[in-house]
């Protein structure tokens, strides 16, 4: 998937579901864009360059999702998130 695409900010709510996920290290499944399927630990939210990135632990490595390259995330206490942009 391209980086150097323009970023699209995520709806809030969507945002502030995975902000929760990162505060209490939760094992998100996640779906991106690509059609890649992760389970990961959420671990931070990072800003960089105007790009923000859910930061999580795979098989004890960091890597950094793009928000807007997030199709949909979920765990059991919060269901399924299908992730849209922001209005």
């Amino acid at each position: 998937m391209l980086t150097n695409e323009a970023y699209k900010p995520i709806n809030c709510d969507d945002y502030d579901n995975l902000e929760l996920a990162c505060q209490s290290n939760w094992i998100l499944s996640l779906e991106l864009k690509n059609g890649e399927k992760l389970s990961a630990k959420a671990t931070d939210m990072v800003m960089r360059k105007n790009i923000e990135y859910l930061v999580i632990e795979l098989t004890g490595e960091q890597r950094e999702l793009r928000l807007d390259h997030i199709a949909s995330f979920s765990h059991p206490k919060l269901g399924t998130v299908v992730v849209s942009e922001s209005d």
